[in-house]
């Protein structure tokens, strides 16, 4: 193959473009949990935490038995190909989602709480305050190894003002990444600005220009990638051939939603880019948070699958009420069942993002056995609008630093910021404390 000089950090250029990567055999052995800033070529961990609103029906979610032997309640079962990958947790609470005196405000509580532990500041004014979230203590520390500290995405926008939740600020309900207490990062939900934001490292400009010229970014690469292929053994030439293929197809994925009509909704205009199937939405953005780990343009990802307290219908699943409409379903068992659909698209989703990150080969493992995929919601009942007993799962084995295969049930009331310090650990950022967390959750490996 001749001599060659890959790291994870080689990247393919041209015309204001930039594409990183995959590891590739070429760039060395990868050997388990390692810290690459010392030119290892050891797999990165990598950090994902996905969020779903107004809770799960609970019955249909809690595994009844612990450890190794659990039996996939039914919204769980589109993970049944999955299930050594999960680490299904049940005990974990979210108390800064709790009133306190505050009154009524659940939703915005329980998004604005999720990561950061905090108990945020009932306000629908600009004197916002909530805490820092574990993914941007993750950037903080480990983002330079990076060409992205973060990636924040979703599919619903959310404003950044007015009174959304019983005199809670919109930015609350609608934001799950906080940079420090004041400085909430909003979500990027268009695919095509995602993927700039990936991939091009040209000024605005230059992005009109090529999209006018209808190019791709891999026309713009493509004498780089030649003389890259000239070097590289067949097992890499093929593992190359298929990353861009997936740049490729994202690229006309992207490119076709702009030409379908825009989505009507009585809250906000959808933008070109966005597609107008809620279900390519969540696909199109799974599969550019495999790319951007792929690739190590970032380690450390949100994805807010829809707002909290979201009302949105789910007619192509014969759904047609709304979500948070349901989830206070009285108890009445025709709307438990919808809720219960609405549950289950939601994992099968999760499982599309999971499939595909656990069939990416990369050194010793897949991509997922390198990453820990967070999956949860801040509320437990939606009727109930309880905040202990989340329903919280781990997907991946964060490089051999988790036990999975098992429902792991914990004392009542645990902190779900032991959680989030946990996964910090395991990225090799320690922090004392987060939140309202009282230290590292134990068995974690065992």
């Amino acid at each position: 193959m001749g001599n060659l000089n890959l790291t994870r950090r080689t990247m393919l250029r041209g015309a204001g473009v930039t594409l990183s990567l995959p590891w590739l055999e070429a760039m060395g052995p990868q050997l388990g949990w390692a810290d690459d800033t010392k030119d290892s070529e050891a797999a990165p961990n990598r950090m994902a935490l996905l969020y779903v609103p107004n809770g799960k029906n609970m019955v249909d979610w809690t595994p009844d038995e612990d450890g190794a032997d659990f039996k996939l309640k039914s919204i769980m079962e589109p993970l049944a190909s999955l299930k050594e990958k999960l680490l299904v947790i049940t005990g974990l609470a979210a108390d800064g989602a709790r009133a306190h005196g505050d009154g009524g405000g659940d939703h915005a509580r329980a998004l604005a709480s999720f990561l950061t532990g905090v108990h945020p500041k009932k306000t629908d004014g600009t004197d916002i305050r909530n805490g820092i979230s574990v993914d941007q203590i993750a950037a903080s520390q480990a983002g330079d190894r990076t060409r992205l500290p973060s990636l924040e995405v979703g599919t619903e926008h959310g404003a950044m003002a007015g009174n959304c939740d019983s005199g809670y600020s919109c930015v609350y309900s609608s934001t799950m990444a906080w940079r420090s207490a004041t400085q909430p990062l909003p979500k990027e939900v268009n695919p095509k600005l995602v993927f700039e934001r990936l991939f091009s490292s040209a000024p605005n400009d230059s992005r009109k220009k090529r999209d006018a010229q209808r190019k791709s970014v891999l026309d713009f690469v493509r004498e780089d990638s030649k003389d890259l292929n000239g070097k590289l053994g067949a097992a890499d030439i093929r593992k190359l051939d298929e990353y861009f293929t997936a740049v490729r197809d994202i690229e006309v994925r992207i490119d076709r939603a702009a030409q379908m009509p825009p989505v009507k909704t009585p809250d906000y205009p959808v933008p070109s880019g966005i597609p107008s199937s809620y279900k390519e939405h969540i696909k199109l953005m799974s599969d550019l948070i495999v790319l951007a780990f792929q690739a190590d343009v970032t380690r450390v990802c949100t994805f807010v699958l829809a707002n909290e307290g979201s009302n949105k219908s789910y007619p192509f699943i014969n759904v047609s009420e709304g979500h948070h409409d349901l989830s206070h379903h009285g108890n009445k068992q025709e709307k438990k069942d919808k809720i219960r659909q609405i549950n289950i698209f939601h994992t099968s989703q999760l499982a599309y993002l999971l499939t595909k990150l656990n069939s990416i080969q990369e050194g010793d493992g897949t991509l997922l056995d390198h990453s820990m995929v967070a999956y949860g919601s801040g509320n437990s009942d939606g009727n109930r609008h309880n905040h202990d007993n989340l329903p919280v799962l781990v997907a991946g084995s964060g490089c051999g630093t988790l036990q999975t295969g098992r429902h792991m049930r914990l004392d009542k009331e645990t902190p779900i910021s032991n959680l989030w310090l946990s996964l910090l650990n395991r990225m090799d950022v320690n922090v004392a404390k987060l939140g309202d967390s009282t230290g590292e959750l134990p068995g974690l490996v065992g």
